[in-house]
C-alpha cells in the first residue's frame, strides 16, 4: 500500500494548481489523469483583468491576479521553461459612442488600474479599426497546453502521476483516509471540469437541480496563418486574436450550450472566420481548430469545497472562462481550509447549493 497525504484527480489548471500547492507546502501526492481533454488546453492563454464586451472589470480580479502572477512566475523556475509574460490588448472600438463608454469606464475605481484613457490609433493597414483602439494594461499571456504538457512531464519525472482512468466505484471512503486501488490518502481532491458531472460523489450528480446549477458550455477556437497581420498584441473584437508567433493567432471563442461533444463543428470555424473578417482586411487560412467544454455554474462563480459528511472528499470546479486567472488562489483557499480549517468565503462554496 502506497501512502500518500492526497489524491488529485484531474490536470487540467484546477488540477495542476492544487497539485503546486501541495508541493510548495510539502505534502505528497498522485494525480491521476485520463486521455479525455479538458478545457484548459483549449482556452485562450490570456489572463485579462476586464470585460471588455461591458467595459467592466472581472469579478475579484486584483486579488486573483495578484496570487496567479507571482504563482505562474515561480513555476517557471520549477519547469525551467517560460509560463508567463505581459502581453498588450487592444479593443477596436466600433463607434464614437463606444470611445465616449471607454473614456467614462477609465475612471471607474475598479477600472483605471487596467484601462488607458489615451486611444491609441491604429497603424496596421491589415486591422480594421476607423475609430482608434482602447489599450489594456496588466494583462499577460500563458500557453496553457505547453504549460500542462510541460507540469504533466515534470510530475512523470517525480513519480506523481498516473495516466489512468479513475474508477469511481473502487474508491473506499473511510473515517480519517480515503483508499483507491493500493493507495491510501488522507483526502481526495476532484478537479475535473465540466466531467464532474459523471462523478456520483458530485453532490449535484444525482440532484435533479444539477442542469440549473452547473451549465458546461462549449468553446472552439480556430488557429489562423496570416502573414499579413503582423500584429503582436491580443486584438479584442466580435472575437479575440491571439498571436501566438510564426504569423498563427488563435481566434475565439465560440459558446455554446446544445451540443457538448469534444468535437470541433463547421459552425464555429465558419462562424469565427466571418467574425474575422469583420477585424483584419488581410487573407488567413484556418489551420487549426480545437473544443472544450468550460466549467461552469449558473452564479458564475467557481465551486470548492468538501462534501458535507466526508470531509476527506473535496471538489475544485466550476472555474468557467478565467480559470487560468483564479485557479491559483483557489487551490491556495481549498487547501488552507482543508489543512488550517480556515473558512471558504460563502460565495465559492460548494455548500451554497446543497
Amino acid at each position: 500500500m502506497k501512502n500518500v497525504d492526497y489524491i488529485i484527480v484531474g490536470l487540467g489548471i484546477a488540477g495542476l494548481a492544487f497539485a503546486e500547492t501541495l508541493r510548495s507546502n510539502n505534502k505528497s501526492f498522485v494525480l491521476f489523469e485520463d486521455a479525455n481533454k479538458g478545457a484548459t488546453t483549449a482556452s485562450g492563454g490570456v489572463l485579462n483583468p476586464t470585460v471588455l464586451k461591458r467595459f467592466t472589470a472581472a469579478w475579484n480580479v486584483e486579488q486573483f491576479l495578484t496570487y496567479a502572477i507571482p504563482f505562474y512566475q515561480r513555476l517557471e523556475a520549477v519547469l525551467s521553461d517560460k509560463v508567463i509574460e505581459p502581453i498588450a490588448i487592444h479593443r477596436i472600438l466600433k463607434s464614437v459612442e463606444e470611445q465616449n463608454n471607454w473614456i467614462v469606464a477609465c475612471d471607474k475605481d475598479q477600472l483605471k488600474h487596467y484601462l488607458k484613457s489615451d486611444l491609441v490609433s491604429n497603424d496596421n493597414k491589415s486591422i480594421s479599426a476607423p475609430y482608434k483602439l482602447g489599450s489594456v494594461n496588466k494583462a499577460y499571456q500563458i500557453r496553457p497546453a505547453t504549460l500542462v504538457q510541460d507540469y504533466r512531464i515534470f510530475l512523470a519525472s517525480n513519480n506523481c502521476i498516473i495516466a489512468d482512468y479513475f474508477d469511481y466505484s473502487l474508491l473506499e471512503i473511510q473515517n480519517d483516509n480515503v483508499v483507491y486501488k493500493d493507495i491510501s490518502a488522507n483526502h481526495i481532491v476532484f478537479s475535473e471540469g465540466a466531467g464532474v458531472v459523471n462523478n456520483p460523489l458530485f453532490p449535484l450528480a444525482i440532484s435533479p437541480e444539477l442542469p440549473k446549477v452547473f451549465v458546461p458550455n462549449k468553446g472552439e477556437y480556430i488557429i489562423v496563418n496570416a502573414p499579413l497581420l503582423k500584429c503582436t498584441s491580443v486584438l479584442k473584437g466580435p472575437v479575440m486574436v491571439i498571436p501566438l508567433g510564426n504569423d498563427l493567432y488563435k481566434v475565439g471563442a465560440s459558446y455554446g450550450r446544445d451540443e457538448l461533444s469534444m468535437d470541433i463543428t463547421e459552425d464555429a470555424r465558419f462562424d469565427l472566420s466571418d467574425k474575422l473578417k469583420t477585424m483584419i482586411t488581410c487573407d488567413f487560412e484556418v489551420v487549426d481548430q480545437v473544443a472544450g467544454i468550460r466549467p461552469t455554474v449558473k452564479d458564475r462563480k467557481p465551486l470548492i469545497g468538501v462534501l458535507p459528511a466526508s470531509h476527506n472528499v473535496a471538489f475544485l470546479n466550476g472555474l468557467g472562462t478565467r480559470g487560468l486567472t483564479m485557479a491559483p488562489l483557489l487551490a491556495k483557499q481549498l487547501f488552507d481550509f482543508i489543512e488550517n480549517d480556515t473558512e471558504i468565503p460563502s460565495e465559492l462554496n460548494l455548500a451554497r447549493f446543497l
